[in-house]
């Protein structure tokens, strides 16, 4: 099948084949040969992968529809801005879905698929992006996260990263953002998220936000106001708050800069792993206690890391997955 063909009801043909698809492999009773036969399906044309790729994203977005049946090796694909209407998506995978023994429609007008979405990615240079609501959207290097406009609020999924958001107000469709198992829910105001790992900081510049660290209470949470943090990670109860101060360096990421202000190294390697290909591990906690300042080139962290033995007590060893420890080292044995 040549893709370079197709026509407009080809194409909405393979988009609702792969609903259907996206559909039958939820199944418990899917069978081995029904998945070899959507392998042959997926491999036959590039586009069946697009399509197929793009249901997925229905998928992730909503995330109380089931996905275990669902091939690793096709979610792990690179994930692409798509011009395609994302209505028509969502279209197919509502006539799809309705087969589901959910007992009730579970498209836009119950607030299960949205009708805008937009994937993005930073790579190694900051990027500006507008969102279709209007909001704008500051990523750090390395982060991506997932928009999605349902009919009750306007959701941002943090993947990984650091963002900061400029929100447009619309109290009657709340915009909220999820990171790790808590969120952020704001109608109009300016804030930034960062996310390593399972740990978040929440820090908000203007307006006020609403913070929780388990987005299942979904009537609760900690107001905070200008100038306030929020700090949590997976199983807290509650979010840490604090104030910050005028020399708060939160922000720095936008000027490009990472500023480590008197920090344990212990304190400071979530910030520094962020932007490493494999995080940068310590001995012990001894190395842990070593304190570090400076301000740093966001895009040159490799080149701190390799420096620190030159200006901490410190030396490198690898391990065998090829990640960096840190260790101390012992101070000499005094003479008496």
């Amino acid at each position: 099948m040549n893709h370079t063909s197709h026509s407009a009801d080809e194409h909405d043909a393979i988009t609702d084949a792969a609903a259907q698809w996206c559909l039958r492999l939820q199944s418990e009773d899917c069978t081995a040969l029904e998945r070899q036969a959507f392998e042959r399906w997926l491999a036959a044309d590039p586009v069946h992968v697009q399509e197929y790729q793009a249901m997925l994203e229905i998928w992730q977005t909503a995330d109380h529809l089931p996905r275990s049946g669902v091939p690793g090796n096709v979610i792990n694909l690179p994930l692409r801005r798509r011009p395609r209407a994302w209505r028509h998506y969502a279209s197919a995978a509502a006539i799809a879905l309705v087969a589901l023994p959910v007992g009730a429609w579970i498209g836009w007008e119950q607030g299960w698929l949205p009708n805008s979405y937009q994937h993005l990615e930073s790579g190694n240079a900051i990027s500006h992006v507008v969102l279709t609501d209007g909001s704008q959207v500051e990523l750090n290097l390395g982060t991506e996260l997932r928009y999605a406009n349902y009919k009750d609020e306007r959701r941002v999924t943090l993947i990984k990263g650091e963002a900061f958001f400029k929100v447009e107000h619309d109290s009657q469709h709340p915009f909220v953002v999820r990171a790790a198992q808590g969120q952020t829910r704001v109608t109009g105001t300016q804030f930034n998220v960062w996310k390593y790992e399972d740990q978040v900081k929440v820090t908000l510049v203007e307006g006020s936000v609403l913070v929780s660290s388990d987005r299942t209470n979904t009537d609760g949470g900690y107001r905070l106001g200008p100038g306030m943090q929020a700090s949590y990670q997976a199983g807290d109860y509650e979010p840490s708050l604090s104030q910050t101060y005028a020399q708060d360096t939160s922000l720095a990421w936008r000027n490009g800069k990472l500023i480590l202000d008197n920090l344990s190294l212990a304190q400071a390697l979530p910030q520094i792993n962020r932007y490493l290909d494999k995080p940068l591990r310590l001995a012990d906690e001894t190395t842990g206690n070593i304190r570090i300042s400076g301000i740093y080139d966001t895009t040159q962290i490799a080149r701190l890391v390799s420096n620190l033995p030159k200006v901490l007590p410190v030396y490198l060893t690898r391990t065998k997955d090829g990640s960096m420890v840190l260790n101390h080292i012992s101070p000499p044995p005094s003479r008496g």
